[in-house]
Parts: C-alpha cells; sequence; structure tokens
C-alpha cells in the first residue's frame, strides 16, 4: 500500500526527492529503518519510520517531531513549505504515523550527542497516521511522577516510558542469557505442570475447581519442589526451568502478591558444595554482565546461620554495612545496670554494636536513634560514648570502670566511637539489633555504594520450636537432609539438629532458599514424626514422592533464585513492581484487567460451586 501523499508538498525539481518517491512502491509498507538504527552512513537515503510522536516543538514555522519505536528516537523535520504541516501540529502525542523522506545531515548547532541518532533527522516528504491517539492520563514524556494505581490501571502506556520499558527488555536479556548459561553447564530444561494438587509449601494456595470432578480442586504450584526431585528419581540428572510460581501471599516491596518466577535448579548426585558452584558462576556472570557495578569474587562467603544471627541480626545480611553485632551477655551478668543483668540471668542476651568516629553527633541524632528502637519493639536503646578521654552516655554511671576498660579493650575503642546496646531474649534482641544495624548504615550514610554483595546462609536449624501450638516444628524446608541422617534424628535434641539447607543473599535481598533433599523414605517419615505428622499423613499428602523414593532415589539436591528479584537488584528498584510487566497492586488486583473479577452463576453451576456472600 502506498502512503498519501500531499502532491502540493513536493519539490517537483528536486531530482534526488523524485528518485526517493520511484523507491516507494518496493519498500516496506511501514519502515525501511527503526527509530533507533539511523547513523550519519544513512545521509541521503530514502527512509521510511514508523513510531509514536513521542514529543512535538515549534521553532519559527519548522516543525520538529521525536518519532519513537522499540528501539530508540529519531528526529523528524516538517518544514513550513509542506502542506501537512498544521495537521501534523494538531496531532496528540502517542499517535501512531508513519513518515517517508530524506535523511539529511542536522546542522552542527542542533546535534544531539546523548541520542544516538542524534546526528541525522528525517526531511518529512509524506505521512500516513496509522493510528491517533486520544489525550493521555498521563504524559509518557516527560517522565514526571505518577500515582502507581494510574500506572497500573494504564500499564500499556506506562511501559511506554523510557524506565520501564528498558526494565522489561533487561528482563527479557537476562532470561535469554541465563537460559544459555544453564544449557552450557549441562542442564537440561523441562516443563512441569500448572495445575496439580494442594501441598504445603509456607503459603495459602491457589485453588482452581475441577469441572469433571464435583467438589475437587487443583492447586497452583508454589513451586515446582515436588515434581523437580521426581525428574530426579525419574533418571535426569541436571534440570532448571524459568518456573511460574504461585503464592496467595501478601504484596511486600521484593515480593509480588499471587505470581512470580524462578530460576529452578535440581541436580542428581551432589553435594551442597556442588550446588554452589555453578549457582555462584551463573549469578556471577548475570551481575557482571548487565551491571557495572561490582561483584563479588568466587567464591562467595559461607556464613552459618547462627553466626549470621549473631553478627548481623537477620540471615539476609546486607554485607555492605561495615557494622557487626557482637555478644557482650557475660559482661553484664553481674554489672551495675539491673536491667541488662536481670535480663541475662533470666535467659536473656545483651548484644552491642560498635560505630566509629560518631562520638559528635549531636543529642537529637541519639535521641531519634532512640526512636527508631522502639518502633522496633525495643524498651529503648542504651549507648555509650567515649569523647575526650571519658565514657559518657545514659547507662555510663551504672557500670564499673572494669566492665567499661572489658568493653573498649574488646571493641578496640577510641576517642570518638560509641557503642549501642539492646537487650531482650535471643530472638526478639537479634531482631531488633539487626534493624538498628541496617538503620545505622542508611542514616550514617556507610552502606557501601555500586556494590552487589553475595554469601551464602548454610547450616539452618532443622526444627524451631512453635511457641504458639507448643511444639516442635520445621524451621525452613521440611524436604531437607537433616545433617547426620537418622542418627542425628534418633539422638540428638531436634533444636540442635542442622540441615543440609541454604540461602543465597544479595546486598540483604534473599535471592534464593534450597537444600539437599532427604530421599530416604525412613529418614522423611521420622523427620516428619519429630514434626507431629504420622506416617498415614505423610503418605497422603506426598504419596508420590514418598512412593518414588522406594523405588531407588539418587542423593538431589536443588535451589530456585527469584528472577525478578534478580532484576530488582539489577536496575536498582525499590520495589519489584517496577521489573515486572504486567504486575499487580499491593492488594492483589490486576487494575488494568480488572482481576479478580465476578463469574457467571452459568460458570458457577458448570464448576459446582456456589459464592456465599460475606456478611
Amino acid at each position: 500500500m502506498s502512503l498519501l501523499t500531499d502532491q502540493n508538498s513536493r519539490d517537483a525539481d528536486t531530482v534526488s526527492k523524485n528518485s526517493a518517491h520511484e523507491e516507494m512502491n518496493s519498500v516496506h509498507e511501514f519502515r525501511t529503518h527503526n527509530c533507533g538504527q539511523l547513523r550519519a552512513d544513512n545521509i541521503g537515503q530514502f527512509v521510511r519510520l514508523s513510531g509514536w510522536i513521542h514529543n512535538k516543538r515549534d521553532h519559527g514555522g519548522v516543525l520538529f517531531i521525536d518519532l519513537r519505536d522499540h528501539y530508540g528516537l529519531t528526529q523528524v523535520v516538517i518544514y513550513p513549505d509542506r502542506a501537512f504541516l498544521k495537521k501534523i501540529a494538531h496531532l496528540t502525542k502517542e499517535t501512531v504515523i508513519c513518515f517517508d523522506g530524506l535523511l539529511a545531515k542536522r546542522s552542527d548547532e542542533n546535534i544531539n550527542n546523548k541520542l544516538p541518532t542524534g546526528e541525522v533527522e528525517l526531511v518529512a516528504d509524506s505521512f500516513t497516521v496509522l493510528s491517533e491517539s486520544a489525550q493521555t492520563p498521563f504524559a509518557v514524556f516527560p517522565e514526571d511522577p505518577i500515582p502507581e494505581e494510574m500506572r497500573l490501571e494504564y500499564r500499556f502506556l506506562d511501559l511506554r516510558r523510557k524506565k520501564p520499558h528498558n526494565n522489561i527488555v533487561l528482563r527479557s536479556k537476562v532470561i535469554s542469557h541465563i537460559r544459555k548459561m544453564m544449557s552450557d553447564m549441562g542442564f537440561d530444561e523441562f516443563q512441569t505442570p500448572i495445575l496439580t494438587s494442594s501441598s504445603p509449601e509456607g503459603a495459602r494456595d491457589y485453588l482452581v475447581p475441577s469441572r469433571v470432578h464435583p467438589g475437587h480442586f487443583y492447586a497452583l504450584p508454589q513451586a515446582p519442589q515436588q515434581f523437580k526431585q521426581l525428574l530426579m528419581v525419574a533418571g535426569f540428572d541436571r534440570y532448571f526451568q524459568i518456573a511460574p510460581c504461585f503464592r496467595d501471599e501478601d504484596a511486600r516491596a521484593d515480593r509480588s502478591p499471587g505470581e512470580f518466577y524462578q530460576l529452578d535448579i535440581e541436580m542428581s548426585f551432589v553435594t551442597q558444595e556442588d550446588i554452589f558452584a555453578p549457582v555462584e558462576k551463573l549469578l556471577h556472570n548475570v551481575f557482571t554482565t548487565f551491571s557495572d557495578w561490582k561483584t563479588d569474587q568466587l567464591p562467595f562467603e559461607r556464613i552459618p546461620y547462627r553466626e549470621s544471627m549473631l553478627k548481623y541480626g537477620t540471615d539476609k545480611p546486607d554485607l555492605r554495612i561495615p557494622l557487626e553485632i557482637h555478644d557482650v551477655s557475660e559482661l553484664f551478668l553481674n554489672s551495675g545496670f539491673k536491667i541488662f543483668s536481670n535480663t541475662v540471668k533470666e535467659g536473656g542476651v545483651v548484644r552491642a554494636i560498635p560505630v566509629k568516629n560518631i562520638a559528635s553527633k549531636s543529642r537529637a541524632f541519639f535521641d531519634r536513634m532512640v526512636e527508631f528502637a522502639q518502633s522496633k519493639g525495643s524498651q529503648g536503646l542504651a549507648y555509650l560514648v567515649w569523647s575526650d578521654s571519658a565514657v559518657k552516655g545514659p547507662v555510663a554511671k551504672f557500670l564499673q570502670a572494669d566492665t567499661l576498660e572489658q568493653l573498649a579493650d574488646r571493641f578496640g575503642i577510641t576517642d570518638g566511637d560509641v557503642v549501642f546496646f539492646v537487650s531482650n531474649t535471643e530472638q526478639v534482641a537479634s531482631k531488633i539489633a539487626g534493624e538498628i544495624r541496617v538503620h545505622l548504615g542508611e542514616v550514617l550514610e556507610i552502606i557501601e555504594k555500586d556494590v552487589y554483595r553475595f554469601c551464602w546462609i548454610t547450616d539452618y536449624p532443622m526444627y524451631e520450636y512453635n511457641q504458639d501450638l507448643k511444639k516442635i516444628d520445621f524451621s525452613h524446608n521440611p524436604f531437607s537432609m537433616p545433617q547426620g541422617g537418622m542418627d542425628a534424628l534418633d539422638n540428638k535434641d531436634p533444636l540442635e539438629i542442622n540441615a543440609y539447607q541454604y540461602d543465597i543473599v544479595c546486598n540483604g535481598v534473599e535471592l534464593s532458599s534450597g537444600a539437599i533433599r532427604n530421599h530416604r523414605p525412613e529418614i522423611m517419615y521420622k523427620a516428619f514424626e519429630i514434626a507431629g505428622y504420622p506416617k498415614e499423613e505423610v503418605d497422603e499428602r506426598f504419596g508420590a514422592l514418598i512412593k518414588a523414593f522406594r523405588y531407588g532415589a539418587p542423593p538431589h539436591g536443588g535451589i530456585a533464585p527469584g528472577i525478578d528479584r534478580i532484576i530488582m537488584l539489577l536496575t536498582n528498584e525499590p520495589n519489584i513492581r517496577e521489573v515486572v510487566a504486567f504486575p499487580m497492586n499491593q492488594k492483589a488486583q490486576d487494575l488494568m484487567m480488572n482481576a479478580p473479577g465476578a463469574v457467571t452463576e452459568k460458570q458457577l453451576r458448570e464448576l459446582h460451586i456456589k459464592s456465599i456472600p460475606v456478611s
């Protein structure tokens, strides 16, 4: 189809333009090039471009159009002798339009070195409006702040903006890169079912009613956990999948409600270190390929769980913060500060966070730190300040000289240093101290910049005590192999048993949990028995896995790094919704598609279910 051309606008005397128009019927209907492709080498060529009107500028009767497509921007110039100038001038931004013309060199003063196409411009000779745009509810350009609800309702417009558009393109490139690396490392990609049975994975299932089996439901997989283990039992050796996972859980900044994607991995005949090696190689390669930030060299640091909880107050430590937490309970056991000494005598702990060279901070700074600690559940925040060869602070008068001296020796204290203290039960003190550590990193601006700091958290406890139910419960992953096997389950205190479980963490973000699996039926029955599950319940809930293990299962293990979180870190975005093409809001609603939505009575009858209004 040839383009509609205003005959009066043509320069009949320009031979080059006549020659260009002779080419029109032999070129593609919509474009000869994309909007990010043209360079100085193309000057003088006939060009046809299609795209969105990104911006318009009128300079003394000469109209400049920034034409945008997926690949970039090209400037289109329309001179006053073109009869269609006024018509185009009245078109709204985001109208899709096609231009024909010759490519020209920009004048020296108009060259835009910020654009790859900044040396050239298309001199428009004809045009066709391919799709006129209504007035948009917000501007695609410039990229001003927009309420999130509006962004999600008009996500197709939001994704035209440069930053979110580039985030989704990066996501595609990273996934493609991961697939190639996994194949190069000998992994095979397999797909596992989306409609499956419900199983406890730590979150609520999304249930799908069966039409042909009234009263029965499928569940969308929280993860392909059992399927990937069954693949190992089936004799496959190295599996991976970019797997969709579905969990009915609340949103967080680093967690999408409803669905997410993970790089699901499982390997046979492996130890924990055999899992770490390819995952480290992959993550190091991805982060060095797609970011210019510094990335930790291999191997990544290994930190046992209990050490991480002590030193960082969390099993997701941000190693960019040069502060550590220390246990000083024994120093306060018989101290004059009764609040701390009594807590220690009752089984609690005292945790200290030494910080260098902040004694000169104002009283208001320390008051704000106390308020922050209280907002996190602490009764207060004790601190000592070493300044002018003296020790000051709210608790200094309660402490003997030898206690102060021991603290100074332990932490290498010099004038200008401060030590903060938290006292409570071990679990509560760890959590509060961990949050204070991160807050200090932020307010003191001492978090290392432009770097990815990775670590493995290892040796998770197999069990924990559930205070609410007053029983022993699994602490992490019930399918994990206990360290020490059956002997440990038979002879050790369950709360002292570690599992072959591990997390990979980057900059305080948990990318994945994984484990060496429990592949022995007798060990699995015993492990679940300790957590209060009788053999019959294990058979009912995990029947396929138990049955498979009876027919010879290899030692195996795996992990599943989150794709969304990897992209979130690579783009330095604070919220995971910025790296998902069509995310839900915090209430698990798709505002663009109006999901979840009502269904008809006919649909409900077909599924043999009834909707009951909430009173």
